[in-house]
C-alpha cells in the first residue's frame, strides 16, 4: 500500500514556506496532500480531519504554522500517527513564539518539531518514517545521504585547490 503524507498549514500565506517540503516528497515518490486548517479558526475541522487521517490513508502529518502555532498539537490530540511540526517565523517574534509552541507538548500528545521554516527536513523526516516500512523510500534516502557527502567532498576538494592559490 502507498504511503501518504499530509501537509496542514495554518493559513495560505505558509504555503512559501512548504514549498521545500512539497518537492522533497515529490522527488522521493511520497504521495502526499496539502490543505489549509486553523488551530484556533476552525478547530472542529483540523480535530476531524486528525481522527479520520489514518482512514483517509495517510501515515505522517506534516503540520506548519506560526504564531502561537498550535496546529500540530490540535492534529496530534486527535490521532496516533506521527505529527511533525514546522514552526513558522511570521511575527515580530522571529518564529520563536511558534518553535515554543510547536516543541513544548505535554506529556502523551508529542510532536516533532524541525528548525523554524524548516520544511526540507520535515519532508525528509516523514521520509525516514515511512521508510521504516518501505524498502524503495529507504533506498532514496540512502542516495540522497551519498549525494550528500559527495557534494561536501566537491567542496572540500574546491576549497583546498583555492587554498593552493593563494
Amino acid at each position: 500500500m502507498s504511503k501518504k503524507v499530509a501537509i496542514i498549514m495554518g493559513s495560505d500565506s505558509d504555503f512559501p514556506i512548504v514549498i521545500p517540503a512539497i518537492k522533497r516528497l515529490k522527488g522521493f515518490g511520497i504521495p502526499f496532500e496539502v490543505k489549509v486548517m486553523s488551530a484556533h479558526r476552525t478547530p472542529d475541522m483540523a480535530a476531524d480531519f486528525a481522527k479520520a487521517a489514518k482512514d483517509g490513508g495517510f501515515d505522517v502529518i506534516i503540520a506548519a504554522a506560526g504564531k502561537a502555532a498550535h496546529l500540530g498539537g490540535v492534529l496530534a490530540a486527535h490521532t496516533t500517527l506521527p505529527v511533525i511540526g514546522i514552526p513558522i517565523k511570521s511575527s515580530a517574534l522571529e518564529g520563536i513564539d511558534a518553535l515554543l509552541s510547536v516543541v513544548q507538548m505535554p506529556p502523551g500528545i508529542p510532536v516533532a518539531t524541525v528548525a523554524i521554516d524548516g520544511a526540507d527536513n520535515a519532508a525528509i523526516l516523514a521520509a525516514q518514517i515511512l521508510a521504516l516500512s518501505d524498502e524503495s523510500i529507504a533506498e532514496k534516502l540512502e542516495k540522497m545521504k551519498a549525494e550528500m557527502v559527495d557534494g561536501v567532498i566537491k567542496k572540500n576538494e574546491a576549497l583546498q585547490a583555492r587554498i593552493e592559490e593563494i
